[in-house]
C-alpha cells in the first residue's frame, strides 16, 4: 500500500475502535536511513543473514513494528506467528521471503516533507523510544532477565500509536502537544480524550490484538500490570527516558532513580551512575 498524504482525517474517528480501524488502513513509513540500508542489503541478498537485517530493523521502531505485524499475521505458518522478536521472525521467515514481503520502503521524511513541525515531533518520540529501549535492555541484563531483547522491543514500541498519530494526523498531534506545552500539568490521557475522543494506549491495545502481536509483548506493554517485574522494567525505562529528554535536572527524576534502584537492588548513587552510563553509550 502506498503512503497516504500526511493529513488529519477528514472525519475524525470518535472512539477507540474507530481510531484502530483508521490506523490499520494506512501504511507505515520508516526512517529514510532504514529504507536505504535495506535496499543496500537487498543488493547483496545472498551474503546477508537474519542478524544483519535485524540490526537494521531494530534501530527503527516503525520498521520493527512492520516486521512483527507481518510475522504475526502469517496464519499459515504457526512457527512464524509465534516469533517474539524481530530476529526470531527473520530466522523463521528466511532472507528471500523477507525481501519479497518488504519491497522498497516509504520514508518518513518524504511522508512529512511538507510538515517540518510534525517531522520534528515524530523525531522526538522516536528518539525517546530508542533511549527507553536501551534503558529497558540494560535494566533487564542487570536483573539477569533472559527476555532482555523482548523488553527492549516492548519499550521501543510502547508509544507506537503516538508515532502513527504524528504520521497520519499531524494536526491533531500538534494540537495535543500545544495544549500540554500551555499546561504542563495536563495529563496525556486527559488531553487525548479531549482531542481524539480516545486514549492512544487503548487504541494501541486494540491494534496489538488485531495484529496478533506476540502475547508477551502485549503483556509487557500493559501498564495495568505494573507490579510484574518485566512490566515495571519497561515502564521505568520509559519514565526515565521521558523525564531526561532535556537533561538530568527534571524534578521527577529523583523518584525515577529511587524506583529503579529498588528494581535493580542498587543504592541510589550507583543507580544514578548506571543511568548516566547507559545514556552515554
Amino acid at each position: 500500500m502506498s503512503a497516504l498524504p500526511a493529513a488529519s482525517p477528514t472525519r475524525t474517528p470518535d472512539d477507540v475502535e474507530g481510531w484502530a480501524r483508521w490506523f490499520r488502513q494506512r501504511d507505515i513509513p520508516v526512517l529514510a536511513t532504514t529504507a536505504a540500508a535495506l535496499e543496500d542489503l537487498r543488493e547483496i541478498e545472498d551474503d546477508v543473514d537474519a542478524r544483519r537485517i535485524a540490526e537494521v530493523v531494530g534501530r527503527d521502531p516503525l520498521m520493527t513494528l512492520k516486521v512483527l505485524i507481518h510475522a504475526s499475521t502469517q496464519g499459515a505458518n504457526r512457527r512464524l506467528t509465534d516469533a517474539e522478536t524481530v530476529l526470531e521472525a527473520l530466522v523463521l521467515m528466511g532472507i528471500t521471503p523477507f525481501f519479497r514481503a518488504f519491497g522498497p520502503q516509504p520514508a518518513i521524511e518524504d511522508h512529512l516533507a511538507g510538515n517540518p513541525e510534525a517531522l520534528d515531533g515524530l523525531g522526538r518520540v522516536m528518539r525517546r523510544a530508542d533511549r527507553a529501549a536501551r534503558f529497558a535492555a540494560s535494566f533487564a541484563i542487570h536483573r539477569g532477565d533472559h527476555d532482555a531483547v523482548v523488553l527492549h522491543e516492548a519499550a521501543q514500541l510502547h508509544d507506537f500509536t503516538e508515532m502513527l498519530l504524528w504520521l497520519h494526523a499531524p494536526a491533531l498531534a500538534l494540537e495535543i502537544q500545544g495544549r500540554q506545552l500551555a499546561d504542563p500539568e495536563l495529563r496525556s490521557a486527559a488531553v487525548q480524550r479531549e482531542v481524539l475522543h480516545a486514549e492512544l494506549n487503548d487504541v494501541q491495545h486494540v491494534l496489538m490484538r488485531v495484529w496478533h502481536l506476540p502475547e508477551m509483548l502485549v503483556r509487557i506493554t500493559d501498564d495495568r500490570l505494573a507490579e510484574n517485574s518485566q512490566v515495571r522494567n519497561v515502564l521505568l525505562a520509559i519514565r526515565v527516558a521521558r523525564h531526561s529528554t532535556d537533561g538530568w535536572d527534571n524534578p521527577a527524576l529523583p523518584d525515577d532513580v529511587r524506583d529503579i534502584a529498588a528494581l535493580l537492588q542498587l543504592g541510589l548513587e550507583p543507580a544514578r551512575q548506571l543511568l548516566r552510563d547507559i545514556d552515554g553509550d
